[in-house]
């Protein structure tokens, strides 16, 4: 690795100057860079993959997959649906043998994504060598468990992660809790915070690939290649979710409707803003963009994006409203994709992604009370 970072210096690899960390507030910038060095770090792409549509489509099958025994537990929210815990207790930790003192982190995988997702096993293996334990939040229905209301989720509504932070909280009451979300689960993640504002008892967080505005994600992933590569694709899935709950689903919503559905526009309008109560799909959309909501985050939260993400477009980056903000950091790298962040000859073990969440989360972690106030 050191020689093909050696080698990208040699012919001067301009375009990928273009990384910054922008940040509202000089204390968590400088606690970034002394505990999170990689974001001072040029992020070099594996370079016979750079390009952000092959970053994106590659790393679920070139990153490796590490075996994680989990613990599962289901919990019942206020409707009376359940929703799927996935919990990696790590009681082999050295560094924290108490269980009930040991630091957890809780995961947002994306939209259709569970805790088998190779992103989220990556975190998982990062914590464990680290010491701390996880808890990956599944969305309802689609790790496997059963639909018990005819409700599913979306990226505006936090009804379920409140839920479940709640539920962690008290069990594990003595333990410090952080939270990193990617993709769609970084977007809940983020609206979370920016609605609960000082309520949030979260130590921090970490958002990968957020999509901050569902207008500008939806837009780029309808430009005809991405809409073959990955429009139709994720559609497919979301209504593969649907049809496999059909038949709680269907006492309330036309499922024959939602299936004809080409796009996640679409989706979106025939299903996901009918079912959260939306007078339109523009108001759903604008109420799922965290963009709106940067200003009132009040816990550390580091934010990863590349530039070249199709599903979250570089000119709706909320640079300003994260300038604003001490609270909140955004690193912008000029290649990744989304979720993809792939770096080396063969990316197979870690990237570029894992190694921001490694370093982060352990900063916080250990170096917590520096955070305390931003302000």
């Amino acid at each position: 690795n050191k020689t093909l970072i050696e080698f990208l210096r040699l012919i001067d690899y301009k375009r990928l100057k273009g990384q910054k960390l922008n940040s509202g507030g000089k204390k968590f910038h400088q606690f970034l860079r002394d505990k999170c060095p990689v974001v001072s770090e040029t992020y070099y792409p594996t370079f016979w993959c750079w390009e952000s549509r092959v970053q994106t489509l590659l790393r679920p099958f070139v990153t490796a997959k590490p075996w994680v025994n989990y613990r599962n537990e289901l919990i019942t929210a206020p409707d009376g649906g359940q929703i799927s815990l996935d919990w990696f207790d790590n009681d082999d930790s050295a560094s924290h043998p108490d269980q009930s003192t040991r630091p957890t982190v809780l995961l947002l995988p994306g939209l259709t994504g569970t805790s088998r997702e190779s992103y989220i096993l990556h975190m998982v293996q990062q914590s464990r060598d680290l010491g701390y334990r996880c808890v990956v939040f599944n969305n309802r229905g689609v790790s496997g468990e059963k639909l018990l209301t005819p409700r599913t989720y979306c990226a505006a509504n936090t009804e379920d992660l409140e839920v479940v932070i709640e539920h962690v909280q008290r069990t594990i009451d003595k333990a410090p809790l952080m939270a990193a979300g990617v993709s769609m689960g970084g977007m809940m993640l983020a609206n979370y915070l920016g609605r609960k504002g000082s309520e949030v008892r979260l130590k921090g967080v970490v958002v990968f690939s957020a999509g901050w505005d569902v207008f500008e994600c939806t837009a780029s992933l309808e430009k005809p290649l991405d809409r073959f590569l990955f429009n139709s694709y994720l559609t497919s899935c979301l209504q593969a979710s649907v049809d496999r709950h059909r038949t709680i689903l269907e006492k309330k919503y036309d499922i024959d409707h939602v299936m004809k559905a080409k796009t996640i526009r679409e989706f979106d309008e025939r299903f996901t803003s009918v079912m959260f109560g939306y007078p339109s799909n523009d108001d759903y959309y604008r109420d799922a963009s965290p963009i709106h909501k940067i200003k009132s985050v009040q816990v550390p939260m580091l934010c990863l994006n590349a530039a070249d993400d199709v599903f979250s477009p570089n000119h709706a980056f909320p640079v300003e409203a994260v300038k604003q903000n001490p609270n909140v950091a955004l690193l912008i790298t000029y290649h990744g994709g989304h979720i993809g962040f792939l770096e080396g000859l063969w990316p197979r073990q870690s990237t570029y992604m894992d190694r921001v969440f490694r370093q982060f989360t352990k900063g916080v972690f250990e170096n917590g009370r520096s955070l305390d106030d931003l302000h």
